[in-house]
């Protein structure tokens, strides 16, 4: 087990009811670690990484972020205005964290939707420093 599935392990243990985890590099598109209490279908999976890249850098959200640019007279640039994204679906929490160091990591976890959404925020982001420094 790498280190960064390790650390994506001790991560999901410290938020509450977390289900899965995984950390995503949207730039190539990979899932580099994942962190799960169930098994998936490997196309599911596969899908994790390809949604999270198009939450964080589809073509909208490229497209608002030149507009933000360009509406604050600032020149086109790497910083990203969406920097967290959470999603509740019927039974779960989905949180989407862009990384501070290295933006073209995302974290994804998956608690349950009984779990207390600050809290899941809090611990999420608690972990996202020891997550970063495994990459």
């Amino acid at each position: 087990m790498s280190t960064l599935d390790q650390q994506l392990a001790t991560a999901s243990a410290g938020i509450p009811e977390c289900v899965a985890a995984g950390y995503v590099d949207i730039q190539s598109g990979m899932l580099l670690a994942i962190k799960t209490v169930d098994s998936h279908p490997s196309e599911v999976i596969d899908l994790v990484a390809a949604a999270t890249g198009d939450l964080f850098a589809g073509s909208n959200v490229t497209a608002i972020e030149q507009m933000f640019n360009k509406s604050r007279g600032l020149a086109s640039s790497d910083h990203h205005y969406f920097q967290e994204i959470i999603v509740n679906s019927d039974n779960l929490i989905h949180v989407f964290m862009r990384g501070k160091r290295y933006s073209n990591y995302v974290a994804v976890f998956v608690c349950r939707r009984s779990a207390n959404l600050g809290m899941v925020l809090t611990k999420a982001r608690m972990a996202m420093p020891e997550l970063e420094s495994k990459v």
